[in-house]
């Protein structure tokens, strides 16, 4: 596959595009400041700012006050479009005149549009490939919003999604770090805990499950292998002096095989589980099915009930999703899980007496 990212990369190849990555960041670190009217933005701050920004996305910082002072007079002009309206008040602190703007807020040029209409059109030639099926979403996505950009009509794709999720700053460090195999510090709170707390991780895996993300990884005190939300994570930091371990048994790409959603541990035991869906919600499952082990196992023409198998690990997101269906599934083993279901549901009675 590595002809296809070099493609992509010759279309996009941003060292050819008149902004740098680095600077596109400090261009936005400086928007994200500037729109915050409740702080009085010093030279110093922004400085401070955009140095921290770069250290989380890229791992390098300390950018000089003469680079911040060149990126407000180039986000000022109309070299990029940008014109913006910042002004220095008091003499000494930055903000935009017009409160309501944003350099996110800026139409596609028509060079932007032309460039990115052609990064399409060429994904778009290796759509019989296995490896396009994991990237036609985001095709047909970046497809709608640049018809939406060009002739301002109304979508007509709607993706699930949930901009405003915590934790999401943190998925390109995040990256990064896993990439380099990097050892870093965790500053978590769980929702059952009423501190934070720190673990130093060796990180393996970014996992997505219902628009929220986790972080997979492995605490160096005791070799757990923990599961973290992305918004239960306060901060991060690089733990420079401490080596990468591999966790021996952990597979990325098999290690959620046997899982619905996230939760995987050695208490959670594998189980091959036999379930009844009844006429209204068979068809739902068969035609998404729970798991990619689910197989019929027998159908009632009659009563237009179907018997369903999947081996899976039992936990929370397995009974949540069998919940999901309300009296239209019922579990028929094994005994342990129709044991946890039927304490569930006696619970839920009570509630609704």
């Amino acid at each position: 596959m590595n002809f296809f990212f070099d493609e992509v990369y010759n279309i996009l190849n941003i060292s050819n595009m008149p902004l740098t990555k680095n600077a596109l960041i400090r261009y936005k670190t400086i928007d994200n400041c500037l729109r915050n009217r409740c702080k009085r933005w010093t030279l110093d701050m922004l400085v401070d700012a955009c140095s921290e920004a770069l250290y989380d996305y890229e791992g390098v910082g300390n950018i000089s006050k003469r680079t911040v002072q060149l990126d407000l007079q180039m986000m000022r002009s109309d070299r990029y479009g940008y014109n913006a309206p910042i002004e220095v008040y008091e003499q000494k602190y930055y903000r935009y005149a017009d409160p309501d703007y944003s350099i996110t807020n800026l139409p596609l040029s028509q060079r932007d549009y032309e460039m990115i209409q052609e990064a399409v059109g060429m994904l778009r030639q290796f759509q019989d490939f296995d490896f396009f099926t994991e990237m036609s979403d985001v095709v047909n996505r970046m497809q709608d919003q640049l018809a939406v950009s060009k002739s301002n009509r109304k979508p007509i794709v709607d993706f699930e999604r949930n901009s405003n999720l915590i934790g999401l700053k943190y998925l390109n460090p995040l990256y990064n770090y896993i990439s380099r195999k990097q050892v870093i510090n965790v500053h978590y709170q769980s929702f059952t805990s009423l501190e934070t707390k720190t673990w130093t991780v060796s990180p393996y895996l970014l996992k997505e499950y219902r628009n929220r993300w986790f972080l997979l990884g492995m605490r160096h005190r005791d070799g757990k292998l923990l599961t973290m939300a992305l918004d239960r994570i306060k901060g991060i930091d690089s733990a420079d002096n401490e080596q990468f371990v591999e966790k021996k048994g952990f597979d990325s790409r098999t290690f959620f095989k046997d899982v619905i959603g996230v939760t995987k541990t050695r208490k959670t035991p594998l189980a091959t589980v036999r379930f009844e869906a009844d006429k209204d919600q068979a068809p739902y499952v068969e035609t998404k099915p729970l798991h990619a082990s689910q197989m019929v196992l027998e159908r009632d023409e009659d009563t237009g009930k179907v018997i369903f198998e999947i081996k899976v690990v039992l936990n929370v997101e397995f009974y949540a999703q069998i919940l999901s269906f309300g009296p239209g599934v019922k579990i028929l083993a094994p005994e342990a899980a129709v044991k946890t279901m039927r304490d569930m549901v006696r619970k839920m009675y009570v509630l609704y007496p």
